[in-house]
């Protein structure tokens, strides 16, 4: 079974476990790395033969044209990620529509594609944004990969399907949240980023299993930064966001390189056209 691969690129300075420390306004100041972490990424997906689809903010899109174009030329898919990072909840309908289109524009006009998906900043589509389907489906989207359907601190929408469903009895837009797995009754976060890095590779490994055993593709991701142990360290940064963000940076390579030898992987749109050619019976909204 092939499963889906994503990047969110997005720079060490711009994660959520940093966002009340380091100023938006400071950000063109900082050592943006994401070229040669993405390079990085690049080389070992290109070494391994797989696709992934990068998901990418149209604030780095801007500064770094020349990523977004290595990453269409090799062959992956470019989707959006917003334009700065901010969290969904933090907006309006108005303003996530406005966002979407501004970030959209960018990276159709640097990637010369069209844009297809979407992934919220820190999986911020939730309960408090009953309206953000229904702007991503206006805005013309096939579909988006913006829930976690877990319990957490940073994000999480408990009450929604583990595995792809149609949030809009209207729309065919597809929402396809990343891998989870049930232990004990409890649904797990299991779909890569701090939970690959901080776990044994096995536990990502046995996830997958166990959503391929249930017939379903797993859905992983991670950020170019989690390859790069040599990032600066953030100083007034609490202990938790600094072990949730610096722990198992030099590990998360040579995971990166075993996780893609020992599954298929492909494109979320890919994956997604490959579904709907079996006819696959997506769930109603939540």
């Amino acid at each position: 079974m092939q499963n889906g691969l994503s990047v969110d690129v997005e720079d060490w300075f711009q994660v959520g476990a940093f966002e009340g420390v380091i100023d938006r306004a400071d950000w063109p100041r900082l050592d943006c790395r994401v070229e040669a972490n993405c390079e990085t990424v690049l080389q070992i997906f290109d070494a391994a033969g797989v696709k992934a689809t990068f998901f990418t903010l149209g604030w780095i899109a801007e500064r770094y044209p020349a990523l977004v174009r290595r990453i269409v030329a090799a062959g992956h898919e470019l989707a959006s990620h917003g334009y700065d990072h901010r969290r969904i909840f933090t907006m309006t309908a108005e303003e996530f529509a406005a966002d979407l289109s501004k970030t959209q524009a960018i990276l159709e006009d640097l990637g010369g594609v069209g844009i297809r998906g979407y992934r919220a900043p820190s999986f911020s589509v939730d309960g408090r944004t009953p309206w953000a389907h229904a702007v991503l489906a206006e805005q013309g989207y096939a579909y988006s990969s913006s829930v976690a359907p877990v319990v957490h601190d940073h994000y999480g929408w408990p009450q929604s399907p583990r595995h792809a469903w149609r949030p809009l009895a209207d729309s065919d837009l597809v929402e396809w949240p990343v891998t989870t797995a049930r232990v004990a009754g409890r649904t797990l976060a299991a779909g890569g980023g701090g939970f690959m890095r901080l776990l044994p590779y096995r536990f990502t490994h046995w996830a997958i299993e166990r959503m391929n055993a249930e017939g379903h593709p797993a859905i992983l991701y991670f950020h170019p930064w989690e390859v790069d142990p040599g990032q600066p360290r953030v100083a007034g940064a609490s202990l938790r966001s600094k072990l949730r963000h610096y722990s198992g940076l030099g590990a998360m390579a040579g995971k990166l390189r075993r996780l893609v030898g020992d599954f298929e992987w492909t494109r979320a749109d890919a994956l997604i056209a490959a579904q709907q050619q079996r006819a696959e019976p997506w769930r109603a909204a939540a």
